[in-house]
């Protein structure tokens, strides 16, 4: 069993910052891939960031010179920096693993960004 838990979530003023983290527990070594996506009401959800073992990022275009992505080598954990906060930010952010074809979530953690 993989657990995903994500923290850091909340509520913050237009402009401002927040710093999501996840960190992978359970019977897993290592990851391929991790994450973060994110649901507003009404939308599909939307890939955010992503970072590979190796490193390699990739952002959605909203969000390109404001939120940074970085993992933490000690752990199976992965960091998002999110940086000039708009309203349209707002959404419940969700952590992603994938790990020989398999995708592990985690349970969302609200982003509200008030105007």
């Amino acid at each position: 069993q993989v657990q995903l838990v994500e923290s850091g979530g909340g509520l913050v003023q237009a402009g401002g910052s927040l710093r999501l983290s996840c960190v992978a527990s359970g019977s897993i070594i290592g990851f391929d891939v991790m994450g973060w996506y994110r649901q507003a009401p009404g939308k599909q959800r939307e890939l955010v960031a992503r970072i590979t073992s190796g490193g390699r990022t990739n952002y959605a275009d909203s969000v390109k010179g404001r939120f940074t992505i970085s993992r933490d080598n000690a752990k199976i954990a992965v960091n998002l920096q999110m940086n000039s906060l708009k309203p349209e930010d707002t959404a419940v952010y969700y952590c992603n693993l994938e790990r020989y074809s398999t995708t592990y979530w985690g349970q969302g953690t609200q982003v509200t960004v008030s105007s």
